[in-house]
């Protein structure tokens, strides 16, 4: 009668020389441990790059997150305020034209370099008109802006209440826009009263003027 022979492993006998590997390593000589010890601690050390590796690919996919995230917002926002601008175009466009008419009346109202003297004139006479007497009637010096000029002009008329009202309307409802600043009204000795103002009118610049402004313009920023 045969007899069959089972082998056993001496698990304690392998477990002893699995750990004896493990003992007295030098630290500073890693190429002299023995197999094992040499292979967990290339495993462990693929192990932490790899890990460290993975967090920095997190860390920056997040900063890139959180950008893109930044960015979206912003694009919605755009695409709302170009959305509302979208449906209210015809409106838009409307309004401009309102706009560019009124900007238009108002240049008809502006007068241009040959009809200041008219206009001159035409404040002299609004003031003859009502009788008032003038005591001074000085065009100041003229102060050119980017699209227009202003012309001051000092007055000082004496005459009646009424008259003195009925002047500032008559000067208020010329065709050309004028002004009256610093007003001031003093009685005199005879009952009259005096009227001191500025008048200031404006006119528009000619294409010349528009460009020699634009070219000082544009030379003083450069100085800056």
């Amino acid at each position: 009668m045969a007899t069959s022979k089972t082998s056993s492993i001496d698990f304690v006998a392998l477990q002893e020389r699995l750990v004896s590997q493990f003992r007295d390593l030098d630290p500073k000589d890693p190429s002299a441990w023995p197999g094992l010890p040499r292979y967990a601690l290339f495993f462990a050390t693929s192990v932490v790059v790899v890990v460290a590796l993975w967090f920095a690919w997190l860390s920056g996919s997040q900063e890139v997150l959180q950008t893109e995230q930044a960015k979206e917002l912003t694009l919605r926002d755009d695409y709302k305020v170009k959305l509302t601008k979208a449906v209210n175009l015809d409106v838009l466009k409307k309004q401009r034209e309102q706009v560019q008419q009124y900007v238009t009346q108002l240049e008809k109202q502006l007068p241009s370099k040959a009809e200041m003297d008219a206009l001159l004139s035409d404040i002299n006479q609004a003031g003859l008109g009502r009788s008032l007497l003038f005591d001074l009637f000085r065009p100041g010096q003229i102060a050119v802006k980017e699209y227009y000029a202003e012309l001051p002009i000092s007055l000082k008329v004496s005459g009646r209440y009424h008259d003195i009202g009925a002047f500032a309307s008559d000067v208020a409802n010329l065709s050309r826009i004028v002004t009256l600043n610093n007003l001031s009204i003093t009685p005199k000795a005879d009952g009259a009263l005096a009227l001191d103002a500025t008048a200031k009118t404006f006119r528009y610049l000619d294409s010349d003027e528009v460009a020699a402004q634009r070219k000082a313009s544009g030379a003083k920023g450069a100085k800056k």
